[in-house]
């Protein structure tokens, strides 16, 4: 359920580790108070990553209520930006690389070859 986000019109990440036995209602106010977001914002996935980064959780809100989504790796973790000061927007290629356990940025940097005058 959580590798296709096609329905999501955003998804937002918490850079940096946080702490997973928030509830919804921790979860929330990170979104407000750190970063002020709106998590009223109705197709918006805000995804959370723990220290171990084996799980995370995604609260997104549903008209009337919010919902929370949990995933469990069994063996692995997510390659999840470590810089705890910024939350950010992924495309849905980037989402989909984060699910499958690659990185969400591409780590081949371009080579401008130097010409000899």
């Amino acid at each position: 359920m959580l590798r296709d986000a096609t329905w999501y019109k955003k998804v937002i990440i918490r850079c940096g580790k946080t702490d997973l036995r928030r509830g919804i209602t921790g979860l929330v106010s990170i979104i407000r108070l750190e970063y002020g977001l709106d998590p009223l914002e109705e197709g918006t996935l805000f995804l959370f990553c723990g220290n171990k980064r084996n799980s995370i959780k995604g609260i997104c809100f549903d008209r009337d209520g919010y919902c929370m989504i949990i995933k469990k790796l069994t063996d692995g973790v997510y390659q999840w930006p470590r810089n705890s000061d910024e939350a950010m927007s992924l495309s849905q290629e980037e989402f989909h690389r984060l699910m499958e356990g690659f990185t969400i940025h591409s780590s081949i940097r371009t080579y401008e070859r130097k010409t000899d005058k």
